[in-house]
């Protein structure tokens, strides 16, 4: 029998000039290349995958803060994965191993269970769709409530772009976001919401511009859309002459936005590899949504209900 690699089963989808590997913990984005380059920061099959790379976040993407929360007047507790900052990150189907319930040559989609346990009482199926065509790599998170309680829901993806052969420092962002959430330095729990004016050279990148030596690990909302409501975020290197693009729909009013600072800084591996885009359906810390004075967006499946979200991943 061959062995399974640490991340999973790999599935390979192919469509023109693009190629997609999906392992099968946490249904995650292993790779993305269009005409043999990275429109991803990539990991190997064989190892365990870097902290949340390429991961999909569900029942929440980001933090829920002390992993406390109330819901339908219950307290809940949550485990603390993120304990450096005390916090509960990025939900509960990041390590799971999803199975396939359905695979073609350009398309896969991968199935897991969110079973009630502490913190979380409630049993949601998560079944999340990669499919390549002409958007691109694009991805669905669909869930689907099979609990006899409503449940609280978010969800989002968490790849790193990769514009081009040039350091990060050099590529150029858009970001048509007029809102950014701000947060704690020490632990980035959420304070309130600012004009990305409040400090532009930081936060405001609506019109396009070199994103320099800037560090970012924000929320932003307030995205300005097309007439088909569709948000998009391009990274341009121009130096390469090649750019990759995130877009998606109203399903995401979130998007957070990290420049991958790692604590030991330069020589750290992944320092500034990428640049982390996670369109999300609801703010961090939006389970606990009543202690803001902004809309979260947190949802709430009913029994039986499913709902879906979706982004897709492209060359420039």
């Amino acid at each position: 029998m061959a062995r399974i690699p640490l991340s999973g089963t790999q599935y390979t989808l192919r469509a023109g000039d693009d190629e997609a590997v999906i392992a099968s913990v946490g249904a995650s984005l292993r790779s993305f290349r269009h005409a043999d380059r990275d429109l991803v920061v990539p990991f190997d099959a064989d190892v365990v995958r870097p902290a949340y790379r390429g991961a999909t976040l569900a029942p929440w993407p980001n933090r829920i803060v002390d992993g406390r929360y109330e819901f339908a007047g219950v307290e809940h507790q949550t485990a603390i994965t993120e304990p450096g900052r005390g916090h509960a990150l990025h939900g509960l189907v990041a390590w799971l191993d999803f199975e396939a319930i359905d695979r073609g040559a350009s398309h896969v989609t991968l199935a897991a269970t969110i079973e009630a346990q502490t913190g979380y009482p409630w049993r949601v199926r998560v079944e999340v769709r990669y499919e390549l065509g002409g958007a691109g790599l694009t991805q669905t998170v669909t869930a689907i409530n099979e609990s006899a309680e409503a449940a609280p829901f978010g969800t989002g993806p968490h790849p790193y772009l990769v514009a081009g052969s040039s350091p990060l420092d050099e590529w150029t962002l858009e970001l048509p976001a007029a809102t950014v959430l701000e947060v704690t330095p020490d632990r980035l729990s959420p304070v309130a919401t600012a004009s990305v004016t409040s400090d532009a050279d930081r936060f405001d990148f609506r019109a396009p511009r070199v994103l320099g030596a800037v560090e970012i690990d924000h929320a932003f909302t307030d995205l300005t859309r097309d007439g088909a409501g569709v948000a998009t975020v391009r990274v341009m290197d121009a130096a390469a002459g090649t750019g990759v693009q995130l877009t998606w729909d109203a399903a995401c009013p979130w998007v957070q936005v990290h420049t991958a600072d790692q604590p030991g800084g330069p020589g750290t591996p992944g320092h500034r590899a990428g640049l982390a885009v996670e369109p999300m359906t609801c703010a961090p810390d939006a389970f606990n949504a009543a202690r803001y004075d902004y809309e979260a967006g947190l949802r709430v499946i009913a029994p039986g209900e499913q709902v879906s979200a979706s982004w897709s991943i492209s060359a420039l």
